[in-house]
């Protein structure tokens, strides 16, 4: 990968998934389809890869999994078939982060990619109104936040290659679907045109601006940059309690920007 995650992991692409090296826990991968995945798509009936992505919640080095459960941390890995699904990038279909019961309200995502690249999309909404919406370009090293209650999603930023990342999650994550299905998908529509990723509104959404971006950092939040977030971890265990107890960072979520 072209990025050192911080622990011994590679992605494979035949078949999609990972390989843990010695010490390093994970499952199996989860195999999201293009089937799964069609409602939320600008063309339902098109066609693309079988296997969209491959996804493995809970990975790491053993010696950190105590640390990770005592702060309801879960670090979890995704990556992704390159190519075009119709005439969009390979791209999850959108979700929020459901209220978690161990704090009691939705949770942020701290994405970071390791190899190709990347379209963090996110909007304020799945209501008709979505509200500010961003479409963050992120390459390898690169970290993205993803803040909590915003809908959300992944999409491959460059189809000649594949995209992995990692991010860190609250440990009792859940997916809320139904807002971004109800209104067919997110409210822009990711599309390659002449090779290049250009963006179409979703008419289901009430009219609203997309603002495409650079990452920033995070200073706020401490991350350092150029350090792996896993590596980070190790370093200070705490530093990422704004994931798994978002009101610790109430202020800093109010007029968040990517």
């Amino acid at each position: 990968m072209s990025f050192d995650p911080g622990f011994d992991i590679t992605a494979t692409y035949d078949p999609l998934g990972f390989s843990f090296g010695p010490g390093v826990f994970g499952p199996e991968p989860e195999l999201r389809t293009l089937d799964a995945i069609r409602a939320s798509l600008r063309d339902p009936s098109c066609q693309g890869p079988e296997v969209v992505y491959a996804i493995c919640m809970d990975v790491g080095r053993g010696e950190d999994l105590s640390a990770m459960v005592a702060r309801d941390l879960l670090f979890g890995v995704v990556t992704y078939s390159k190519g075009l699904l119709g005439k969009e990038p390979v791209r999850s279909q959108g979700h929020i982060h459901a209220v978690s019961p161990s704090c009691g309200a939705s949770t942020c995502e701290v994405y970071e990619i390791w190899s190709g690249a990347a379209y963090i999309y996110m909007q304020e909404s799945a209501k008709d109104k979505p509200g500010r919406c961003f479409a963050v370009y992120a390459e390898p090293g690169d970290v993205v936040i993803v803040p909590p209650g915003w809908a959300h999603a992944t999409i491959v930023g460059d189809v000649t290659q594949n995209l992995t990342f990692g991010a860190w999650c609250v440990r009792d994550y859940g997916f809320d679907y139904d807002d971004v299905r109800a209104h067919g998908g997110i409210a822009w529509f990711p599309q390659v045109e002449d090779g290049k990723t250009t963006w179409a509104a979703n008419p289901a959404y009430e009219p609203t601006e997309l603002d495409i971006r650079r990452p920033r950092a995070y200073e706020e939040f401490g991350l350092k940059p150029g350090i792996s977030i896993y590596q980070q971890f190790v370093e200070n265990p705490d530093l990422f309690l704004f994931v798994s107890k978002p009101q610790t960072a109430q202020d800093l979520w109010q007029g968040f920007e990517p």
